[in-house]
This record gives structure tokens, sequence and C-alpha cells, in this order.
């Protein structure tokens, strides 16, 4: 259960990304990881989704691709930042939003050890699956409105995108 609601602070936090830039596109360059904090947050609005790992079934063909798809309505509705948030690391995270043509779209969000996800209590442990997942950041999608959640969509089975999903947040907006 989610013990982050609506009208809650979010908790402070810091991400680890590889921001974009065009010598990215030629896929022989890494970038730089850099630290974003949830304080850069202040004063925007913030839809923030969450997948338990990028390159996963559901994660890259059914939850990510119609965030990008539909960045443009977010960004009419009001929302200054779109973000991706996974427990796996920065250089996987920039690997897949390349793939995807995230570019500057769509922020890429390294959770460290699912760390910041644990705060909100929307982390899942996939460990059972045998296949090396571990602890992770369950699926979800936050709006976020200067520092305050607006809304909380977690999925009850993370293997669905539903509630967490862009439709979603976008009736929500």
């Amino acid at each position: 259960m989610a013990s982050v609601n609506v009208g809650d602070v979010i908790p402070s936090g810091v991400f680890v990304h590889v921001p974009y830039t065009p010598e990215l596109e030629e896929h022989s360059a890494c970038g730089i990881p850099t630290k974003l904090s949830t304080d850069a947050w202040k004063g925007k609005k913030v839809v923030l989704f969450a997948v338990p790992g990028a390159f996963t079934p559901s994660c890259h063909a059914n939850h990510a691709p119609p965030y990008l798809a539909k960045v443009p309505e977010l960004k009419a509705k009001g929302v200054d930042v779109v973000a991706v948030v996974s427990a796996n690391d920065p250089f996987v995270l920039s690997g897949w939003s390349r793939i995807l043509g995230f570019k500057e779209s769509i922020l890429a969000l390294a959770d460290p050890d699912a760390a910041w996800s644990a705060k909100l209590g929307l982390t899942v442990d996939l460990s059972g699956l045998g296949i090396g997942l571990g602890k992770r950041t369950t699926r979800y999608a936050l709006v976020i409105d200067d520092l305050k959640v607006t809304y909380v969509g977690v999925e009850p089975d993370p293997t669905q995108v539903t509630v967490s999903g862009v439709d979603a947040v976008l009736a929500a907006l």
C-alpha cells in the first residue's frame, strides 16, 4: 500500500541521470551522470511515472511509448517536466531513453536502490521471479505541483498499465 497521498508534499530525494546531448545519438558515448534533486521541481508541475525496469516488456512497450507520444498534450495542460523513474542505473536508463527517442522530452531518472520510491511506499520485490530483478520501483504515476502531490496512480498489478498510464494522468490534469 502506498504511503503517499494526494495533498502530501513529496519527500526530498536525489536522482541520477544522464542529460541528453547530441553526442549520445552516435551511441559511442555514454554521457556523464549528474544528480537532480526534487528541489528542482519547486514551482513546477511534474508528471512522474515509474517503471520496474527499463527494457522490460510492459515498461518498454506499453508504459513509456504512450507518454512520449503524448508529451505535447501534457505540456498543453501546464506540465513543465515529464520524467520516468526506475531503480536501474543511470547508464541503462540513458540507453533505454535513447532507444525510445526521449531526447529532451522525458527525463530518465535513476532511483538508486529504489530509495526515493521506498520513502513513498512504492517499491516491489521482484526477486521471486528468479531473473535477477530484486527490489524495484513499482509501477506508478504521480502528478506533482510545486512539490505537492495532486494525483497518485499505483498499479495493483505491476505488469499492467492502467492508473499509471498517460491517459489516466491526462484525465487527472
